[in-house]
């Protein structure tokens, strides 16, 4: 094959499916839940190229604050992940313990602390229990593997109210050369992603650059975890994060190299998967909806009309109760701040036309309620002004996300 053509095909597991890693989850008694596994180590066993990109919320928690230092020079060897405290707005004392969790992790590893990034997920404004995450940090280095037990164990170690773990891998072949893509994410609520709104961890064993995993990174990232949302809301504590090993052999692959453009569309599709689960796994979800906006000015105003349908309740809860209320799709449209003309819009519920130049079409409600009790459903709008088109997952919105965040401190 040439520069130009490759072969992505499934690949098993996920972050350690690339070579050139190890990794562990233990249970280090930070969750309520005895045995939940909480605390999780990734380690490249060297500082490697990284590139991260972080959430835009401006209460930003202090592990994300450590781990934009950290990451600063395009280099890192290890990710230290806790879940069940996010260590959020907890003052000078909570970047100290994020500050320690580095340290504890570079004096098992052997590394320096700058080497290692930090990331917390859970409940925020409580103390870190830093006497059972310096017990975690410790049992999750002394038990690094490579095995897809480990695997497993590192990506539920991250998950909060997740109720399965994230995991996508792939592999691309390109003019005889193989590379594996790898990943794990955690999320299902807090979701609008600004840069982030969840955490990401991909790794790959190609022998990308700093700047190669930077430009493959950001062009994945735009496309795919900054195109879902649950609920609308961007967290303190959120990122997504890639290291390339390089154990694929070769010379150094930067932005310029024939095999980038293979290799940047594998992590954008294994970011796409790993996305995908976020909303499908949306706490309380019962249906992943795509919305797609056709038609508009631009393909940014196409996505600012999409997110605002996606982040409706109105019509989250809509969705909820097999309501083909299209009306509801409209309002939010039209407070979007997209360039609309509401006599050309047109919108297509579930593969149902309800709206055709601005106005009602007659269609069968039935038909309708039956459409809309599957669970995967579409929503589309063209409004007919230009070629700009953007498509935003999301869930709908059930009395049990309700439940789930009225009790989730307690």
């Amino acid at each position: 094959m040439g520069g130009g053509a490759f072969d992505i095909t499934p690949a098993e597991g996920g972050v350690l499916a690339p070579a050139g890693f190890t990794a562990a989850g233990v249970a280090a008694g930070i969750k309520k839940r005895p045995g939940a596994l909480d605390v999780c180590v990734l380690d490249a066993g060297r500082p490697v190229p990284v590139a991260a990109v972080f959430t835009a919320n401006t209460m930003a928690a202090p592990p994300v604050v450590v781990s934009r230092r950290a990451v600063s020079d395009g280099r890192l060897r290890a990710w230290v992940v806790n879940s069940g405290n996010a260590n959020a707005c907890t003052g000078q004392h909570g970047h100290t313990d994020a500050i320690a969790m580095a340290e504890d992790a570079a004096a098992a590893l052997g590394c320096e602390a700058a080497d290692v990034g930090v990331s917390s997920t859970g409940v925020i404004g409580v103390p870190m229990p830093m006497d059972r995450v310096r017990r975690g940090i410790a049992g999750a280095v002394g038990a690094l593997g490579a095995t897809s037990t480990h695997d497993r164990a590192a990506a539920e170690a991250i998950m909060t109210t997740d109720t399965f773990a994230k995991q996508a891998a792939l592999t691309v072949e390109v003019d005889g050369s193989t590379y594996t893509v790898g990943g794990m994410a955690k999320g299902s609520g807090m979701i609008e992603p600004n840069m982030a709104t969840m955490l990401a961890f991909i790794t790959t064993d190609a022998p990308l650059t700093a700047e190669a995993c930077d430009a493959a990174l950001g062009s994945a990232v735009g496309a795919t975890f900054n195109r879902i949302t649950v609920d609308g809301d961007t967290s303190t504590n959120d990122m997504c994060a890639l290291m390339a090993s390089g154990a694929a052999g070769g010379g150094s692959i930067d932005p310029a190299h024939p095999h980038f453009a293979a290799i940047a569309t594998t992590i954008a599709r294994t970011c796409a998967e790993l996305a995908r689960m976020i909303v499908r796994d949306g706490e309380g979800a019962t249906k992943l909806v795509e919305v797609t906006v056709c038609g508009a000015a631009s393909e940014q105003e196409a996505e600012t009309a999409a997110r605002a349908i996606a982040n409706s309740p109105l019509v989250k809860t809509a969705l909820f109760g097999g309501d083909a209320n299209w009306g509801r799709v409209a309002m939010a449209l039209g407070n979007s701040g997209a360039t609309v003309d509401p006599s050309r819009v047109e919108i297509v519920f579930a593969g149902i036309i309800t709206c055709k130049g601005g106005t009602a079409v007659a269609f069968s409600e039935e038909a309708a309620a039956a459409a809309l009790a599957h669970d995967q459903i579409e929503v589309k709008v063209d409004l007919h002004l230009g070629t700009g088109q953007a498509t935003v997952l999301t869930c709908d919105l059930s009395y049990e996300y309700v439940r789930i965040n009225g009790e989730y401190r307690t």
